[in-house]
């Protein structure tokens, strides 16, 4: 019996009433993508729980034992990486940024990527920021739409590598968090992250949207307030 509250009849429901009008070969190719996405969240649930472990004392090689691996396999595969401090919402941007580069057959990930898995988090902070501003989600959707590359022939397999400016981009955002003082990188951090990296596709979008790297650095710093002021009232 599994232990999660769904089923192989639910996901292939789900994705039959999603594509009504495709034929099995389309619906494979989604399925694969969709598969895909669920191994990298399941990845970042174990890393999530290797982590909570990790803070109160156990060792690697209990962390092995239980995943059912080598004290050095768990150590290479789980040691803390560039998402360690990265909130859940974020990280989950992230997967929706590798989705993305997959479905338009882009062997690699970049920055425009990573902004469309920010725009596909509407409970992260990023979003409710690139909405305000533009005003409309489909505005921004459409910007990303005119800077990505031709979608290539075919989907790539296996693990997508981010591009030197993508990389770029996540290391900004762990600074911006720092700048600001929070032990935490959330999808605003993410944000002014991709801004920072000023001759990336994703700054050249923001830049055209209207903003700029000051004033979405005061706007998250502000946000961030409010929202920490609420919750102590």
């Amino acid at each position: 019996m599994s232990p999660l509250d769904i089923s192989l009849a639910d996901l292939i429901a789900r994705l039959d009433e999603e594509l009504p009008d495709t034929d099995e070969l389309a619906r494979i190719s989604e399925a694969r993508l969709r598969a895909q996405t669920l191994s990298d969240l399941g990845d970042q649930l174990i890393d999530h729980y290797v982590s909570k472990a990790k803070q109160v004392g156990a060792s690697w090689t209990e962390i092995g034992d239980a995943i059912g691996v080598s004290k050095q396999a768990a150590q290479q595969r789980h040691a803390p990486g560039p998402f360690e401090r990265y909130t859940n919402l974020n990280r989950h941007s992230i997967v929706l940024a590798q989705e993305a580069a997959r479905t338009h057959k882009h062997d690699s990930i970049g920055t425009e990527h990573l902004l469309l898995g920010l725009l596909g988090e509407p409970r992260g902070l990023a979003y409710e920021v690139l909405v305000a501003k533009t005003e409309s989600e489909q505005r921004v959707r459409d910007a990303i739409a005119e800077a990505l590359p031709p979608a290539g022939k075919k989907a790539p397999r296996g693990h997508i590598a981010f591009r030197p400016e993508s990389k770029e981009a996540i290391e900004q955002a762990r600074r911006a968090a720092a700048d600001l003082g929070h032990d935490w990188v959330g999808t605003e951090h993410a944000l002014l992250g991709l801004i920072r990296v000023e001759e990336s596709q994703a700054a050249r979008i923001l830049r055209d949207l209207g903003f700029t790297s000051e004033e979405l650095h005061e706007t998250v710093k502000a946000e961030i307030a409010n929202r920490l002021a609420a919750r102590g009232n």
